[in-house]
Formats: C-alpha cells, structure tokens, sequence
C-alpha cells in the first residue's frame, strides 16, 4: 500500500492501528446523527464537543461544481422534495431547509467546524461506471483537502462502496488514506470486497454483518485496517471491539465511549 502523510505528534488522534488494550477509534457517523441532523454542521459540531475521535461524512457535486456534503442524490428523504443535488446550482442548495430545519453544507464549511484534530472520512457518493464524473468528485475534494488548514491531509481518509473511485482517488491523491466499503446487499463480488488487490486501499469498511473474527484475521493480515459500520448496539460495540477492529462508525460517539468504557449507566 502507498505511504501516506503522517499524523503530527500532538495533533489528536490518528488512523494508526489499535495498540493491545486500545479501544478502536469512534468515528460520528454523518456526525453525531443520533442526536442532530445528519451531516448537518450542528451534528459535526456535536461529534466534536461528544469526544469523537473523528467523522464520517458523504460527498457529491452541486451543478456548479461544489462538493455537497449530503447522502441521498436527492431531496425526497429530507427534504419532501424530488429535487436532485447534481441539478443544483450551490445557491439552490443554500436555500435548501431540511424538514429537520438544518441546511445543507459544503465540504469547506464542514472541514471548518471540526476543527483542527478530528479524523474525517469523506465518502465518495460514486454510484455509476462513467469515468467523468467519477475524476470530477476526486478533483474537487482533492482541491479543498488542498486548501485546508494545515494538517487536514493528514486527518483525512477518502472511502467509497464504489471499487473504480477508490482506485481514482488514489490515483489522484495518493498521499491521503482511501478507503473500500462493502455491505451485504451488494453483489458476492463487492460484499467480499475481491477488489481490494486492485485498488490496494489503506482500509476496508465492512458493515457489522460482515465483519466475523474470520474476516478481521484476514484483512489484518494483508495489512488493512478494519472500520466497521454502523454499529450502536451495546453487545455489538464490545464484539466487534474485541475482535480487534481498529475503528467504529457510530451514530452516537458519546454513547458508545461510554458502552466501550463500561461507564454507560
């Protein structure tokens, strides 16, 4: 696998692998959603002010070319509306009220409000096959990662279920953590995830179902970290942390801390 940029000592948590008797890192997923809106400023913000060790967040382009931090190609979810972000322009996305009431960020905005140490695992939402739109996305993040405060290359790893945009992101930024997610609902070939000797990232993401004392040895030793996702569930967070996995995308970092901790009441 491709070196990357290294943490500065100091600067907050890192994607290293766990040490024996660490617990994994607590990554927000869409932010603190549990309790604020999802990939909302307030949820990163909440993520942030909980103890998380980083975020997860979603990533798609405006049709003027901005990166959107949202989940859904369309507004029908959250919004009551069948409008679709990519046949947005960036001031039709900013008039955007959620039925949540939150607003819709860019990359920019989000990357500001967690600060200058969170972790942040932007996911690429590459769904098709054509090569264009796929670069454009990596583009686009790979500009603002660039103009980030300093150390946000650093903190950052770049993830999608989509194997060619991983490949393209590491192509295109090869210094910055990619990222293959697998779920089960996807076809035998992605739910195991076989492209992960093409695309060669610095970790695999498997959904909960997925993730097995088997597969962890596995991925492990072929030099993967393991971020397992989204995992809430008291049982499963111990589980999955005493199978060794070396990071947990959650909806509520706090909680989950404390399940971890054995402080929950």
């Amino acid at each position: 696998m491709a070196d990357t940029i290294d943490q500065a000592p100091g600067a907050g948590p890192s994607w290293s692998r766990r040490g024996r008797g660490d617990l994994p890192l607590l990554i927000a997923h869409r932010g603190a959603s549990a309790i604020e809106p999802e990939n909302s400023l307030a949820a990163f913000g909440r993520a942030r002010s909980d103890g998380a060790d980083g975020v997860e967040l979603d990533v798609l382009l405006c049709a003027t070319g901005e990166v959107i931090v949202f989940h859904d190609d369309d507004l029908i979810r959250l919004g009551d509306s069948p409008a679709r972000i990519g046949d947005l322009s960036l001031a039709d996305v900013r008039a955007v009220r959620l039925r949540s009431g939150a607003t819709i960020p860019t990359l920019e905005e989000v990357l500001e409000a967690c600060g200058p140490s969170l972790l942040i695992n932007v996911e690429l939402k590459a769904t098709g096959l054509a090569s264009a739109p796929l670069r454009a996305l990596a583009d686009r993040v790979a500009d603002v990662i660039v103009r980030g405060r300093a150390g946000t290359a650093a903190r950052v790893l770049v993830s999608s279920f989509n194997p060619r945009a991983v490949r393209m992101w590491r192509q295109r930024m090869p210094e910055v953590r990619a990222g293959l997610l697998c779920e089960q609902a996807s076809p035998l070939p992605l739910r195991r995830a076989w492209a992960l000797p093409w695309v060669r990232p610095f970790s695999v993401h498997p959904e909960g179902v997925l993730c097995t004392a088997r597969a962890v040895r596995g991925w492990h030793g072929r030099g993967y970290r393991v971020a397992v996702w989204t995992v809430d569930d008291a049982r499963a967070l111990r589980c999955f942390a005493d199978l060794g996995v070396d990071a947990v995308i959650t909806n509520d970092p706090a909680r989950s801390r404390q399940l971890l901790s054995g402080s929950a009441p």
